[in-house]
């Protein structure tokens, strides 16, 4: 097995202001990112990953971060070769020598978007008008003010082209905009589990996770950084929530069952978990909250629900009828948040050359992480054609 390098996150402050969907621009906007491979001397073999709601910029090898805030939960380093101090990338199967998005062939450009909180001008990041943290008051954002922020960042580094914009979940989103919005600068977009606009149980879903933040009195109005107390409690249902979402039921019942945490020795208690399924989420909703802010899933959760290709533009095909990058959609058959029937809603409103797979796999959502060696051949397929091996 070749090992993955160690690649630290670098980070590019943005010149003048960048203005946003609200009305409202951003100065000072500091962007934080990774690259994986070598930029070709013409440019012209660069794809921009873009991740999901959790993810951050470290989408691909070993980070000296350490493990326990690492956004792969579960996949630190020393899983796979003894190795301490360091956390794998969240999308590292798919990045690589080899892998669907070859850096033999490609320059991988990963970005912490715009309003996170790894790096990238977020809630948590301080106001230069007041010098303290923005908290809630961080303008409202949007998909399309993710990729206003990411074409400016690319700008300061002198690409003007893409050959793909690929993500899953709230990172297709970002792709799908990027077609609409440049439809001149990118030649293919790779949108996996993801949608044109989230369907109402999903925005319902949302809200939830939203208010148990909000309705936490350590949230103090968003403005709690330097207090000493953040909405923990909040943020750590949140997750559960969130992270519920994200699976399906037949994983669930496969994976935890009705199985007790202590060989089948009821307590009794209403305080404590009991079952493994609410020891699994206990766990999720602790390891977030060490390594996530309260007020960027709030921004980032508020964005992915007002995404709306078809808003405003009669219908969704009227919306992509501009659209000139070649298309990938995958889906997956169990994921009921983001589900098929949407990426081929999104497949008939396409002009020009699109491919749309539907992969048979139980994992819910999560699928666009799990199921990589899947996707591997079909991406790559997609992107190398007749450079394939």
């Amino acid at each position: 097995m070749v090992r993955p390098l160690t690649v630290e996150t670098q980070f590019l402050d943005l010149g003048g202001s960048l203005p946003l969907d609200s009305g409202r621009e951003l100065r000072e906007v500091r962007v934080a990112y990774e690259t994986y491979g070598t930029l070709s001397p013409e440019r012209d073999n660069v794809i921009l990953v873009c991740h999901a709601l959790s993810g951050d910029a470290h989408a691909a090898g070993y980070s000296t971060t350490a493990p326990a805030a690492s956004t792969r939960d579960g996949f630190a380093a020393e899983s796979r070769d003894g190795s301490q101090g360091k956390a794998l990338g969240w999308w590292d199967g798919m990045i690589g020598p080899g892998k669907a998005f070859d850096t033999d062939h490609y320059f991988v450009v990963s970005t912490n978007l715009l309003g996170g909180c790894r790096g990238s001008t977020g809630p948590s990041s301080v106001n230069p008008e007041t010098g303290k943290p923005y908290g809630s008051d961080f303008p409202v954002i949007t998909v399309a003010d993710m990729v206003r922020c990411q074409r400016a960042f690319l700008d300061e580094l002198g690409i003007e082209r893409l050959a793909s914009v690929a993500g899953g979940s709230l990172g297709g989103m970002q792709a799908l905009q990027w077609a609409v919005d440049h439809p001149d600068q990118v030649d293919s977009i790779v949108v996996i589990a993801s949608t044109h606009g989230l369907h109402p149980q999903g925005i319902a879903w949302n809200a939830i996770a939203r208010e148990s933040i909000r309705r936490d009195p350590d949230w103090q109005g968003g403005h709690y950084y330097g207090t000493g107390r953040k909405p923990d409690a909040g943020m750590g249902v949140a997750r559960m929530v969130g992270h519920v979402t994200y699976l399906s039921a037949p994983a669930l019942e496969d994976r935890f069952a009705r199985r007790l945490q202590f060989a089948d020795d009821v307590r009794y208690t209403i305080d404590q978990p009991e079952f493994e399924v609410e020891s699994y989420l206990d766990h999720q909703a602790s390891s977030f909250v060490k390594r996530f802010d309260a007020n960027t899933y709030l921004y980032l959760s508020r964005a992915l629900t007002y995404f709306d290709l078809a808003r405003g533009k009669g219908s969704l095909a009227d919306a992509l009828a501009g659209v000139r990058a070649r298309t990938l959609l995958i889906a997956f058959t169990s994921d009921w948040l983001y589900p098929p029937a949407a990426s081929e809603e999104i497949a008939a409103a396409l002009p020009g050359e699109k491919e749309l797979h539907i992969i048979d796999a139980p994992y819910g959502h999560d699928c666009f992480l799990l199921e990589e060696a899947r996707q591997t051949p079909i991406v790559r397929r997609f992107l190398l054609g007749d450079k394939e091996e």
